[in-house]
């Protein structure tokens, strides 16, 4: 039987119900970066699922991550470092407080 994994990482790209990329986290390569964000969780060997998703309705902020089940939605993740800055903190288990989209 298989086991949940600790964390359950969404990160937004954009995607409509008709399958077109429209909003503005596929524009900034949120795409390129879930092969990096998958990349990370198996080296650091966090214990996460990472699943792109639709538009999180988050657009002005995006592009958008979310940690579940912590509930912890991240704001401008657009670049490698920024990823290694919200990995470092879940390795802690805890937020990255600098990236946090709304308080924790």
């Amino acid at each position: 039987m298989a086991t949940k994994p600790t964390y359950h990482i969404l990160l937004c790209n954009s995607f409509r119900a008709k399958g077109e990329p429209k909003g503005v986290c596929h524009k900034k390569d949120a795409v390129d970066l879930a092969q990096y964000i998958e990349t990370e969780i198996l080296d650091r060997g966090i214990d996460a699922l990472l699943t792109t998703t639709g538009c999180m309705k988050q657009c002005d902020d995006g592009p958008v991550m979310v940690v579940q089940p912590n509930n912890w939605w991240y704001k401008t993740v657009d670049s490698e470092e920024t990823v290694d800055e919200i990995l470092d903190a879940l390795e802690d288990n805890e937020p990255c407080e600098d990236r946090l989209l709304f308080e924790a």
